[in-house]
Parts: C-alpha cells; structure tokens; sequence
C-alpha cells in the first residue's frame, strides 16, 4: 500500500497548496512535496511542479512558544538579502493565510548544492576541506559586513546591549522550561557568571544567529559557499557572538551523540583549519584587528546553545519539534553548559 503525505512527514493538505500554487503560478503539473530531513524548528519540504521547484517553510501544526518559529523573520531577512554580496536563495512569497495549509509559510529557491551534517565533511580531501572552510569563514564575514540600515534592517533587533539582552532572553526560557528534576547548575554558573562580565560595547552587525556548517549550501562540486539558510534566530547584535557560535565545533567531543564536533580530531590530517587559524581568517576577512575576551564570547555561545536546547528538549515534549532526534538534541542542555563553565575559566 502506498504511504499516505503524513507517512512521509508532509503534515497538511497538498490539495490546497496544489490549489493555491495553481492560482499564483499557473500550469496544471500535480505538486510533489517531499520532507526533509534537517531543521530543529520549522518544518521544510521540497516542492516540484513539472521543471518548477522550490522549498516550503512553515510554521509547526501545534502551539507555538512566544517569539519560536519566527519564518516572517526569515523571510524579511531573506527578501532584504537578495542581490547582496551574501548568498541566499531567492525568496518567492509569504502567506499568512492558514486556510491554505494550517500555518503561515513561505517559499524560496531551491539551491542544487552540498549540505554536510558533519563538521569533518566525509568525502572531501585535505584541501577540498580547507577550502570549504575558508569559504564558510569568509561568507560569515561577509554577513556582517553588510549595511544593515540600506538593506532595510535598521529595526531588525531591539534597542540596547545585545549581550544584556540575549542574557535574558534565554536565561528566562531556561527558567522557565526547567522541570523540577533538572539539574543544570554549570547553567546557573554560566548566567551569573556572564551577567557579571557583559561587555559595553556598541558593534551592531546583522548576525545569522545560527551559523553552522549544517546551515550553509556548498557548491554540487566546488568548496565554496553558495547559499546561507535558516534565518530564524537572525537578529541585530554583536558579530563576535555569531563568530563563537560558529566557533563550538572545536570544543565538542565527536563521540557526543547530535553534536559531532572537532575536538580530539586529527585537523592537520584532515585539512581543517584550527581554531586559531579560523579566527584569524574571519578578522582579516572582517576587517579587524585581534580578537580580545574571546573567552566570553565562547562561554556566552555555549549558554546560549544549551537554552535553545532546553528550548528543543520542551519542544519534543509538547510534540512541537520539526526534528526526529529533537529529544535526544534537547538532552545536550547540560553537557553544553559544562562546556561554557570550563571555558569561563580558561
């Protein structure tokens, strides 16, 4: 017997998105939609149409958490982005009707490229890798150099100390996502520890908010970046927090189920960059000179990850996560911020 659209992940009615694509684009091709298989948060699927194509992002069918799943956000960003010297697919439309498919959605390009779920990119050589994260290095600077205010972004974030802000922002969702059998207290450490140690500092750039290797497209054949996705955490805010973010992967044991990093790793072997190497790439790149209280910003990276992984773990238990292993990513909240307490005091 043949599966049914929700035996393969597609959680709504393809009729009425057919219906709906007929009267915004035309022809009479029947539309195939296919989920895919990253995205923590916003379901994704790909759709085809005879020799037309594109990706569907949407909201997930169950509650939603304030500000979660912002795909307005990501479509604002991805609209403001196009044509710039940042490599986005193009976006096609917003809808906000739910009568189509039971969420707000919108569509972009579909991009014909790499995407490596990890971060030692099997089936590239030495150079091939190192190359690939040249490229990812570069195209995170290349973020924050844009004019946020010509792009039209000049209300993007929110007034005031971007760290102070983030501070609470996601020390508020660990409190309130708790269970009363949690016990995280390197997290507890880690809020106090950094709330005691924000930087005054007034760098704005447009930060991606979740740059990782998982969320750029690279080249079908080349080791260059072609596209850069998932928006949704995209804020206004410091660049060197982005830049920490994207700098975790050299801290996390291999071994540690859903985060597979770099630690431990033979990177001359392999061809990959360290993380010396790769922070001083993204400064010439950037435009700066050194790189000082990096020690912060990595804690600061780490407390933030194990939020959104409580965040993650809350989600699955609601049944409001797009990802299959979203409760296993959820139950890394605590060796994360184990992580951020020891690089609190290197």
């Amino acid at each position: 017997m043949d599966a049914t659209p929700q035996d393969r992940g597609v959680d709504f009615e393809i009729a009425r998105l057919d219906e709906f694509l007929r009267g915004r684009f035309g022809g009479a091709e029947p539309t195939e939609v296919e989920r895919t298989q990253g995205g923590m948060s916003n379901p994704t699927y790909f759709l085809t149409r005879g020799d037309w194509r594109a990706v569907l992002r949407k909201q997930p069918n169950a509650a939603l958490m304030p500000s979660a799943h912002a795909i307005d956000r990501e479509y604002r960003v991805l609209a403001a982005l196009r044509n710039s010297s940042v490599p986005t697919p193009e976006p096609y439309l917003y809808c906000d009707d739910r009568a189509v498919i039971g969420t707000p959605f919108y569509l972009m390009e579909r991009f014909d490229g790499r995407v490596f779920h990890e971060f030692r990119t099997p089936g590239l050589n030495r150079e091939e890798r190192a190359q690939s994260y040249r490229s990812m290095c570069a195209t995170l600077a290349s973020i924050h150099k844009l004019d946020f205010r010509a792009l039209g972004l000049g209300d993007f974030g929110k007034p005031g100390n971007y760290f102070a802000r983030q501070l609470k922002r996601w020390s508020s969702q660990w409190t309130q996502f708790r269970r009363d059998d949690d016990d995280n207290p390197d997290l507890d450490n880690i809020v106090r520890w950094l709330s005691e140690r924000v930087p005054d500092s007034e760098t704005i750039a447009l930060c991606h908010g979740d740059y990782r290797i998982a969320n750029v497209i690279f080249h079908a054949t080349e080791p260059r970046v072609i596209g850069v996705l998932d928006w949704e955490l995209a804020t206004l805010g410091h660049p060197l927090a982005d830049v920490a973010y994207n700098c975790m992967i050299w801290h996390l044991d291999p071994a540690t189920p859903n985060l597979s990093g770099l630690a431990g790793r033979d990177l001359a072997v392999l061809g990959i960059p360290s993380e010396a190497d790769y922070l001083a790439g993204y400064a010439v790149n950037a435009q700066l000179g050194q790189i000082e209280n990096y020690s912060f910003f990595l804690s600061f990276a780490f407390f933030r990850f194990a939020s959104i992984a409580q965040g993650v773990y809350a989600r699955a238990l609601a049944g409001n996560a797009s990802a299959p292993n979203a409760l296993q990513v959820g139950l890394l909240a605590a060796p994360l911020a184990e992580l951020g307490w020891k690089t609190a005091h290197t």
